[in-house]
């Protein structure tokens, strides 16, 4: 992955082992239900999986809204996504915001959601996708689709009740209430939250903190933490024996374990 990339919808840039993914639609409040910012999320997802370099991303909002979901001007005119009669309307989601939403979720790299405004609905749902949530204070949630007569069509009934648990993520879907920056934290949905200048030096801190570790080991956890959502005990157990013995014949292991003992930062190649 070169050092910057860009298109007109998401921004790309990579510093060191760190990608920063930036929804750039902020006229709109970067709705992801956007076909374009979709496609462009799909294709950043695979290339920074490909990309051995990448060990962990950020993803955040340009302008004041991380991203209030869908567009209402579309929805309003049956266009876009929302287009066509009940089966074209489905085949709009599955091949848009639902495979963006695969595509996040199933990333084996680490994402981190920097929520620098506003994420309702599918935006809300975005960040759900993601490992880990800090919040500026500017940031608000919601899982606001009833309030205008649908419901979330990207996962977000299976994805919320998994951050906050199933009495609060009911509470959010039937009221479609928004929850402040503090609330989020109390109830777990964000791991921090900051004043809105120290968003992303806070979501670069702690990117750099994971990308200090070697990447397929980082993967791997991942993809446990992930199997570990659905799987039973035993299943994840033979996983993480059939992950620990590779982990064990790779050389970033032994560079972890001979800097240890000789007390000196190790130099992790990613083999």
């Amino acid at each position: 992955m070169p050092d910057t990339a860009s298109t007109d919808k998401l921004l790309v840039a990579q510093e060191g082992h760190v990608v920063t993914l930036t929804l750039n639609m902020p006229d709109l409040r970067n709705p992801i239900t956007d076909p374009d910012l979709c496609a462009a999320l799909i294709d950043a997802m695979q290339r920074i999986e490909r990309d051995q370099s990448v060990r962990c991303a950020i993803l955040t909002g340009a302008g004041k809204a991380f991203s209030t979901g869908g567009n209402l001007k579309h929805m309003k005119e049956k266009s876009s996504i929302f287009g066509g009669d009940a089966i074209a309307a489905k085949d709009g989601y599955r091949a848009g915001i639902q495979r963006a939403a695969k595509a996040i979720w199933e990333c084996e790299v680490p994402l981190i959601a920097a929520v620098n405004g506003p994420a309702y609905g599918a935006g809300c749902d975005l960040t759900c996708m993601c490992d880990i949530r800090i919040a500026a204070t500017t940031a608000t949630f919601a899982e606001n689709f009833v309030r205008v007569g649908i419901i979330s069509g990207d996962g977000g009934a299976w994805l919320l009740p998994r951050q906050i648990g199933l009495a609060r993520a009911a509470e959010m879907t039937f009221t479609g209430d928004p929850v402040d920056a503090e609330t989020a934290l109390a109830w777990g949905l964000v791991s921090r939250v900051v004043a809105p200048d120290e968003l992303m030096p806070a979501a670069r801190a702690l990117a750099d903190r994971i990308a200090i570790n070697p990447p397929r080991h980082l993967r791997m956890a991942k993809r446990l933490l992930r199997e570990g959502l659905t799987s039973r005990l035993d299943t994840l157990l033979e996983l993480a024996a059939a992950y620990q013995g590779a982990c064990h014949q790779t050389e970033d292991h032994a560079e972890a374990v001979d800097a240890l003992l000789e007390k000196r930062p190790p130099v992790f190649t990613g083999r």
